[in-house]
């Protein structure tokens, strides 16, 4: 049985940062790449980074991009999103999801195209 289980939400003040965790159980973690969507209230789940199975090509969404890092650690089968600079505007339901990927030509950005996901961990940014 697969899972996926994000922690390391909370709430912080603008500009601080949070570090988010993944941990995954049930699948050969390296033959997936992983994401991270959010989903904020009354609007609908979006993209927000992407890795790959080796950790080396990422891809982020524009308004993530410089602030959020996204990483993986094979060994401990977990991904990571540090996110820095926080915004009210990045206020939402983090999730976690995996792809079972041979290539990288593309970044999986669309939720359709993965396989599992987390239940999701509350990330609140006060102004």
């Amino acid at each position: 049985q697969v899972q996926l289980v994000e922690s390391g939400g909370g709430l912080v003040q603008a500009g601080g940062s949070l570090r988010l965790s993944c941990a995954a159980s049930g699948l050969t973690f390296s033959n997936y790449a992983l994401g991270w969507f959010r989903q904020a209230p009354g609007k609908e789940r979006e993209f927000t980074a992407a890795v790959s199975r080796s950790g080396g090509p990422t891809y982020y969404a524009d308004s993530v991009k410089g602030r959020f890092t996204i990483s993986r650690d094979n060994a401990k089968s977990t991904v990571y999103l540090q996110m820095n600079s926080l915004k009210p505007e990045d206020t939402a339901v983090y999730y976690c999801a995996a792809v079972s990927r041979t290539s990288w030509l593309t970044a999986p950005t669309r939720e359709h195209e993965y396989d599992y996901w987390g239940q999701g961990t509350q990330v609140t940014v006060s102004s």
